[in-house]
Parts: C-alpha cells; sequence; structure tokens
C-alpha cells in the first residue's frame, strides 16, 4: 500500500470556467485554472464540459478517465491558494459533478 506523500491532492471538485477546488495532503487548498492548457495535445479533450466534470483523484494525482494529470508540483505552483472557500462554491454551484476524495 502506497503511503500520503504532503503534496497529494486528498479532495478535489470541478468549478465553473474550467477550474477545479483541491485540497492537498498537507493542509493547502486552492484554484487551479485549466484554460491554460486546453488547447495542447491530450487536455484538449477537457473542453467537453461533461469530461471535464469527471476529473478524480488516483493515487494522489489529479486525474481524468483518459489518463490526463496535473504533475504535482505544476499543481502547487500554479493553484491559487485560498483560506476558505464558501461552502456554496463547492456544493451549490448548480453543477451535478461530485466531491472527490482521494482513493
Amino acid at each position: 500500500m502506497r503511503s500520503c506523500m504532503y503534496w497529494d491532492a486528498k479532495f478535489v471538485k470541478p468549478l465553473s470556467d474550467y477550474r477545479i477546488y483541491i485540497e492537498i495532503e498537507d493542509g493547502r487548498q486552492g484554484i487551479f485554472d485549466m484554460k491554460p492548457y486546453l488547447e495542447h495535445g491530450i487536455f484538449r479533450e477537457l473542453k467537453d464540459e461533461h469530461y471535464f466534470n469527471q476529473v478524480d483523484i488516483f493515487f494522489g494525482a489529479i486525474t481524468w478517465p483518459h489518463e490526463q494529470d496535473i504533475a504535482p508540483e505544476t499543481l502547487i505552483e500554479e493553484m491559487v491558494q485560498v483560506e476558505n472557500i464558501p461552502n456554496n462554491v463547492l456544493h451549490s454551484d448548480g453543477n451535478s459533478a461530485a466531491l472527490h476524495h482521494r482513493q
């Protein structure tokens, strides 16, 4: 069994405008904007909103079903850290996507 690393994602939630809310094992939380990546290679598929909303966590990494992922160092370096995110952003943004916790 793999042990958790301090940079592993433990929670992810897709947000509007191709952003994702993430919580890291070390307690950091933030919002990562995927828009800059959507025109590049394998990430083009994420432009499909239904597919984008299938974001999940696999072994601490943010991933999608067809193996797109975000390197932990990129995620941590580029996410905009937030202290608190309003509950309504996570639970009632009109998006039917589920909250995802680390597997």
